[in-house]
C-alpha cells in the first residue's frame, strides 16, 4: 500500500480523536486513493452514520462504489447526497452528484 506515511499520521491521530469527522473522511480518501476500497468504504460509512450532512462523504461513497462496479448502491448513495445538498441549498454540491447520477443513468 502506498502513502503508508499518511495513512499511519491519521490513524494516529484518530487514536486521538475517533469521531473527527475530517479524520475519517480524509483516511476513506486515502484508503480509496490506494485501492482498498473496502477499508475507505468503512470510513465514509462512519462519517455519514456520525453526520448525514456531510455532502462530501456521500460524493466519495458513491465514486467507491462506481469503482467497485456497484452501480445500484452508487445512485442510492448519490440520490441521498443530493438531497442532502438541495435541504443545504449547495449549488455546486448538486451540480457534482447531478453530474455523477447523469454519468452513470447515461451508460
Amino acid at each position: 500500500m502506498k502513502n503508508n506515511a499518511r495513512i499511519d499520521a491519521l490513524l494516529g491521530m484518530l487514536a486521538q480523536e475517533p469521531e473527527d469527522e475530517f479524520l475519517n473522511y480524509a483516511l476513506g480518501l486515502e484508503y480509496a486513493n490506494n485501492n482498498s476500497f473496502d477499508l475507505a468504504e468503512v470510513q465514509f460509512q462512519k462519517v455519514l452514520k456520525n453526520n448525514a450532512a456531510y455532502i462530501a462523504a456521500y460524493y466519495q461513497l458513491g465514486q467507491l462504489y462506481v469503482a467497485k462496479n456497484n452501480r445500484e448502491s452508487a445512485l442510492k448513495i448519490f440520490q441521498q447526497g443530493l438531497q442532502v445538498a438541495k435541504n443545504q441549498k449547495n449549488n455546486k454540491a448538486m451540480n457534482e452528484i447531478s453530474e455523477a447520477i447523469f454519468l452513470l443513468e447515461d451508460e
